[in-house]
Parts: structure tokens; sequence; C-alpha cells
């Protein structure tokens, strides 16, 4: 695979990303398996493997540590932080006191000294983000961290970051991983454009749209998303406009003569603010699939085509696992009271 620039970090990254969420009792319990798959991966030429504390609660970072055993130096390893490890709220979110302490976890299980990238996995509101960008600066200093970025930060966010690193004297971030397919184009509108303004990497999440890309799931047929994956993404796997979009989707491709797989993926790794798509196969069968699509590349036309179908920047449906900031989730914060004054 032809390496990119992750932004300006200098490390050079495969288009594709080895996404491990699918590791562990969530999707593929077997260990010896998924370290296989990885090693598959490493041998096909994706050099960077995404992961995070909460994937199968800690268990999927002690698989990827167990695969880069003896290969460490030749990967790229990028985790992420933020998300709930128990029901203790001060094991969350995005504060000095649980980054500094998770990051010690999360190289434990990793088996290794240091992450090349560290993620904030979702903004937290209730946080400064001069106190996140303080503890992530401390840990590039001390060397357990190379580079760190975020996830699912609307672009307003990143580009406060960026502000408050360059007043504060702090580090940047120099990545997002972002929501994006074909039928999720909304980072297109603001989210991309800022971080190609700011030289950020982008390692994009959902290019296959959460299983609907696949092939596997058409409207009419027999087959039917897993119940684990319904509870988790109930509106986006069963909703009517987005089966509809598929289902269009799906045709063109077949006119083309292309798998509807390898139409997503090169679809997704053919915008230029994008560095690398992350694929999340729970199967040798599945990542050899999308091995044998990574030199597809589609032609302005077909492009166009996509286009009409869906427009972009739009998003066809609800995504239920975005980030949605509180002035959408909290009702109060968009209502005034009886005596006309704002929420506090």
């Amino acid at each position: 695979m032809r390496m990119r620039p992750l932004g300006r970090t200098g490390i050079q990254v495969s288009p594709y990303c080895l996404g491990t969420m699918m590791f562990g009792r969530v999707g593929n319990p077997d260990h010896d398996d998924c370290v296989r798959i990885i090693h598959r991966a490493m041998d096909a030429g994706i050099n960077v493997i995404d992961t995070a504390d909460v994937y199968s609660y800690s268990e999927t970072e002690e698989i990827v540590g167990k695969a880069l055993k003896g290969r460490r130096d030749d990967i790229v390893v990028a985790t992420k932080v933020s998300g709930p490890m128990g029901d203790d709220p001060n094991r969350a979110g995005n504060s000095r006191r649980w980054i500094i302490t998770e990051v010690e976890h999360s190289l434990r299980r990793l088996r290794t000294d240091h992450i090349d990238l560290y993620q904030i996995h979702h903004p937290d509101p209730r946080t400064d983000i001069e106190e996140t960008l303080s503890a992530l600066t401390d840990l590039m200093s001390s060397g357990k961290v190379r580079a760190v970025g975020t996830s699912n930060f609307p672009a307003t966010d990143i580009v406060e970051a960026q502000w408050v690193a360059e007043r504060r004297g702090l580090a940047r971030f120099r990545t997002e991983q972002p929501p994006y397919s074909l039928v999720n184009r909304g980072v297109e509108r603001e989210v991309l454009p800022v971080c190609e303004r700011y030289g950020l990497g982008t390692l994009v999440w959902g290019p296959l749209g959460m299983g609907l890309l696949t092939g596997r799931y058409r409207k009419g047929g027999t087959a039917r998303p897993p119940e684990r994956r319904m509870a988790w993404v109930p509106r986006h796997m069963s909703d009517e406009r987005t089966l509809d979009t598929v289902e269009r989707l799906a045709l063109l491709a077949e006119e083309a003569a292309i798998p509807l797989t390898h139409m997503a993926m090169a679809f997704t790794v053919a915008h230029p603010g994008v560095t690398s798509a992350i694929i999340g196969p729970r199967t040798m069968e599945q990542l050899d699939d999308l091995l044998a699509g990574a030199g597809t590349v589609l032609d302005d036309d077909l492009l166009d085509r996509i286009d009409e179908i869906v427009p972009p920047g739009s998003d066809i449906g609800p995504l239920d696992v975005s980030y949605d900031p509180p002035a959408i989730t909290r009702a109060a914060l968009r209502r005034r009271a009886a005596d006309g004054r704002a929420a506090a």
C-alpha cells in the first residue's frame, strides 16, 4: 500500500487502518484468531492499528498487545481514552486525573512503553480543553505518547483546541477520527475542511456504514443484522431512507462491476482530506475481501453518480453513535425558563 503522511506528524501510514473494535467478547472472542487477523493485515502492508480502552472493556487492547510481540516497531499504534471504564464517574472523561491514570493501563495492556497516537475518544464538555491538552503535553514530554489526536470532535471544538494549544504553548492535536461513508458525508461540510486547514491527519471510521455497505443486508433480503448491532445502532440499521439509498448504491456498484464494499472503501479514501479509513473485520474472510479491493480507484463519472445519490456534505440518516453536543441532547439549553432567563 502506498503510504500517506499522517497530518504533519512526520508519521507515514497506510490508506487502510486496521480497526479492532470487533476483537474480543463483543465480536470475535478467539484471541488467537484475532492475532492471526492482525498479522495478516500487517503482512498485507497495513501499518497502523486503531483500538481503544473501552473496546470489550480493555480486552481488545490486550489482544493487540499479544499480536505486537516482536513486531512493535513495525506498527503505528493508536488508542483512545475518554469512554467509561466502570461505574465510578471519575473513570471516564478527559480530565488530567483520568488521562494520566488510564494511559498507564493502556500501556500495560498493549505491552509497550509508548503509544504512537493517543486520541481523545469523545469531547467532554465538563472538562476545560486546556486541562486535557496540558495532561497530553506532559505525556508527550515523558515519551509515553508520541502524538495526540481527537475522535468525533465537531469542527468548532477542533478549532478551539488549536487556538488554546497555540496560546498556552501546549501540544496540538494532530489528528481527528470522524465518521465517514457513502451514506454519512456530513463531515465533508466542515470537519474535513477544518482538518485540512490545520494540517490534521484523519482516520475515518465506519466507511462501510456500520455494515450496511457490505451488501449483506439488502432490502427485501433474508439476511438481518445481528441483534448486538441492532441494539447498538438501531435507527441507523432500520432507517428507510438509508436503506433505500443503500439499494441505489448497490445497483450502481453492480453496474460498475465493483463489489459494494470495494466501492465504499475506494470512495472514502479518495477524499483528499482523508488520510486512512478504518476497517473493522471480525473474521479473516472479511479482511481478505477488503484487502482484495485495496487497489480500486473510482473514476470521476462514477464519483459524480455517487454525488447524485448522496449529495456532498449530507448525512442520509441518523448515525446513533455519532457525538451530539449538549445543545442538542439537553432540552433545557434550547428553552428559556418562564421568567425569560436562559438555563444555566
